[in-house]
């Protein structure tokens, strides 16, 4: 392959990568949305404070959890469902909660610095985002 046809695939790639994102992004508010549902009785049946340290760990709680237990339960979200995506091993194997957990860290890393590990697919030989090559998985398109 040349490496304007290696760099298309690598483009087609993010981009599958953000809708797939996007997708997510979605359904993770609904998760939210209802999370804080059940929470709320809790605080007196009051909305919870801006900056309230507790409940912004209790967020990032659920979305850690939305994203790898269906990495680890699955190999997909629904977002990488929908956009034919699959999570696997370098090895082929399924995802270990070890990876995912160093994934989703790391993914949230390359999210802060401006998306900046995501775009390190477009160089990368292999296409791999930041996240996947030092987490030791990579999307597999269906």
């Amino acid at each position: 392959m040349d490496f304007y046809s290696t760099t298309s695939l690598h483009i087609r790639g993010l981009l599958r990568r953000f809708c797939a994102m996007f997708y997510d992004l979605l359904l993770l508010a609904s998760v939210i949305f209802f999370t804080t549902l059940i929470i709320i009785p809790f605080n007196g049946g009051q909305a919870i404070d801006h900056g309230n340290l507790p409940y912004d760990f209790y967020l990032l709680i659920i979305t850690y959890l939305y994203f790898t237990w269906q990495w680890t339960h699955g190999r997909q979200t629904l977002g990488m469902r929908a956009w034919k995506l699959r999570l696997l091993q370098q090895n082929n194997g399924n995802v270990t909660w070890r990876n995912a957990s160093l994934r989703f860290l790391l993914a949230g890393i390359s999210l802060l610095a401006l998306g900046a590990g995501f775009f390190w697919s477009l160089i990368d030989p292999d296409g791999l985002a930041f996240h996947d090559r030092y987490s030791n998985t990579r999307l597999e398109m269906e």
